[in-house]
């Protein structure tokens, strides 16, 4: 099937060619023609798969067909997103979509001024992208308004309830027109959100174009196992040694005090490296964003912040310094690589005190990451085994002193597990012999 099959207009279809896009994806497929129709969505799709393009595009068609309608501080379709790097992002996409289109959008969210966002809003939109708390401070100030609003558009609603936002979006519901479209696109659906779709959306069509928190075949996945004191040197260890520096890297951390301490530490090693997190200026976090797409910096590193949304291009590895509080996180995190088609690599580094956390991901996802341990990063408090119905089962045996001295040894002698992963189609057990990494000659502690 092509676009021109799903009946866009000749404007987009021809911006669609220019960028490469040759046939919709499988929620494209389902959701634009039902868009068109007028009717409200539920989709649910892996993330990568399109679904920005799966709305942007039919609403484009839609007003641009209507013609200009817009008056002073109107908007009308608005598109909720849960922060502010997804708002750019799917603000991004919209102008780039919407190149040959007489069409105005915006994006407007906290971290920076109200005022030039009001002073923007005056001639009115006609495609709003927001996040929910500054789309309320402005429309208390009567610097947009809802009365020629057609379509409402809610990405990523559950990560919004897991970010607070209920009562925000509860008076943002209150002060849109009743008769309007909604759509509801996410790559996972909790039963509140489910709930949620119940009481917003009438009589819609649901598509699922793959299993709920499923995590794209696309990108292979495993974990090291180490203790949690040793995760830094660890990372470093692996950066050396599998020769990532061929790629750039998206590293996410737990805690925005985790994530200046390993900038901080990457800095001192001579790694270039930038990062974002709630606490940094807005014009900061975009500034890093940025300058990681245009592979000015090697590494990335982030909170959540990053973990949905965000369009890298051929981004080769994610690395999971710590695991997510929220299981779905996990689903969104690793979906930053192997898009678009692409594969890519999930890397993992797990301690004991997170073995809850990976039994919940091991659960959603329906599968057992596969294990291993980096000679002479052994734990010395082991990560109890798991399995994929969420048990967390007995703790594995410590291998005895004479097993442990053979790998050590195998470390001096320049071996490791994983052989170099940026050339290998699937991460596999195998002992390989390495020259000597950045901080000279290998070792069995870095």
């Amino acid at each position: 099937m092509t676009f021109a099959a799903l009946g866009l207009i000749e404007p987009l279809l021809q911006t669609l060619t220019s960028l490469g896009y040759n046939e919709p994806t499988a929620v494209q497929r389902e959701a634009i023609p039902a868009v068109l129709k007028g009717r409200d969505l539920l989709a649910a799709a892996q993330t990568g798969t399109g679904k920005t393009a799966g709305f942007a595009l039919p609403l484009l068609h839609l007003l641009t067909l209507q013609g200009p309608q817009v008056t002073s501080n109107a908007v009308r379709a608005l598109i909720l997103v849960p922060t502010r790097e997804l708002a750019e992002q799917v603000h991004q996409s919209i102008q780039t979509y919407g190149q040959k289109l007489p069409l105005r959008s915006y994006a407007v969210y906290g971290g920076v001024s109200i005022n030039p966002q009001m002073m923007k809003l005056r001639k009115g939109v006609d495609l709003l992208v927001a996040t929910p708390g500054r789309l309320l401070d402005l429309y208390r100030q009567n610097a947009v308004k809802f009365n020629l609003l057609q379509v409402l558009v809610l990405d990523e609603a559950d990560r919004m309830l897991d970010l607070g936002f209920s009562k925000e979006l509860d008076e943002v519901f209150a002060a849109l027109p009743r008769k309007r479209q909604t759509l509801l696109f996410s790559a996972t659906f909790s039963e509140a959100i489910r709930q949620m779709a119940g009481e917003l959306l009438r009589d819609p069509l649901s598509v699922e174009v793959t299993p709920r928190n499923a995590a794209a075949k696309s990108v292979k996945q495993w974990l090291v196992t180490v203790d949690k004191k040793r995760k830094g040197e660890l990372f470093l260890h692996l950066l050396r040694s599998q020769n990532w520096g061929k790629g750039q890297l998206l590293v996410f951390v737990k805690t925005r005090k985790g994530v200046d301490q390993l900038e901080q530490d990457l800095r001192a090693a001579g790694i270039s490296v930038d990062a974002i997190h709630g606490d940094k200026p807005q014009p900061t976090r975009l500034r890093a964003l940025e300058r990681f797409k245009a592979g000015e910096v090697q590494i990335l590193v982030a909170t959540d912040v990053a973990a949905r949304g965000l369009d890298i291009h051929d981004l080769p590895l994610v690395v999971n310094f710590d695991l997510p509080i929220v299981a779905e996180d996990y689903v969104h995190r690793i979906g930053r690589t192997g898009r678009a088609g692409a594969t890519g690599l999930a890397l993992s580094l797990v301690c004991a005190d997170e073995v809850n956390q990976l039994a919940a991901i091991e659960s959603l996802t329906r599968q057992t990451l596969t294990r291993h341990e980096e000679a002479g990063f052994a734990p010395d408090h082991r990560v109890p085994l798991t399995d994929p119905s969420g048990q967390v089962l007995r703790k594995p045996k410590k291998p005895k002193a004479g097993k442990l001295a053979k790998t050590a040894a195998a470390g001096k002698a320049g071996k490791v597990h994983l052989g170099n992963w940026f050339d290998s189609d699937q991460p596999k057990v195998k002992t390989v012999r390495r020259s000597p990494g950045l901080g000279g000659k290998p070792s069995a502690k870095r």
